[in-house]
């Protein structure tokens, strides 16, 4: 790797090459973390309150304290103050929206996996919407007890009355029949 950082700092080569230029590339994940959890502790009750005793503590020393112990006096407005409030929010400002940016990424994922996993339930719950009704129709189409029992006995009844043409002397193998259809 020291090799190849030679290569491009040759002295034939522009010096806009040769500058190293501080890269996020690894850490871009580790930076945008530090964003978010210093967003996160911005945004806390702890961090307003103890903002709040800071300031209330610089005020008061540095209006009452003796004019040569004063560090940021009261006569130039509290100029240190200012400052440091406003060197604070410069740095705040760009670290929230990079936490945002980072959440605003997340959601539109999560967002697409839920309209992805939707539409599965849609499809699955389509198909078992056609499968309860292919079972329905198959249902209607089966015979019931009630038909199969009557094609019995009319079948039965047929028999009988074949037997009865062919042998009229003979009704005992009907009425031996007649029992056990009941039975069904």
């Amino acid at each position: 790797m020291a090799r190849a950082d030679k290569a491009v700092a040759r002295l034939d080569a522009p010096k806009g090459l040769r500058t190293r230029v501080l890269r996020l590339g690894g850490d871009r994940d580790r930076f945008g973390r530090f964003t978010e959890a210093f967003a996160r502790a911005m945004g806390t009750p702890w961090f307003l309150l103890g903002m709040t005793i800071f300031c209330i503590f610089w005020l008061a020393y540095n209006t009452w304290a003796p004019t040569s112990l004063q560090f940021d006096p009261r006569a130039l407005n509290f100029t240190l103050l200012t400052l440091i409030l406003s060197l604070q929010a410069s740095y705040a400002a760009p670290m929230i929206l990079l936490a945002q940016n980072r959440q605003d990424d997340r959601d539109r994922v999560q967002i697409e996996q839920d309209r992805q996993r939707a539409e599965r339930n849609l499809a699955d719950t389509e198909y078992l919407a056609r499968e309860v009704v292919a079972l329905r129709l198959a249902v209607k189409d089966m015979a019931s007890k009630d038909f199969i029992r009557a094609e019995l006995r009319s079948l039965l009844d047929e028999l009988e009355r074949d037997r009865d043409e062919r042998s009229p002397g003979s009704g005992d193998d009907a009425a031996t029949l007649r029992p056990e259809a009941s039975r069904g």
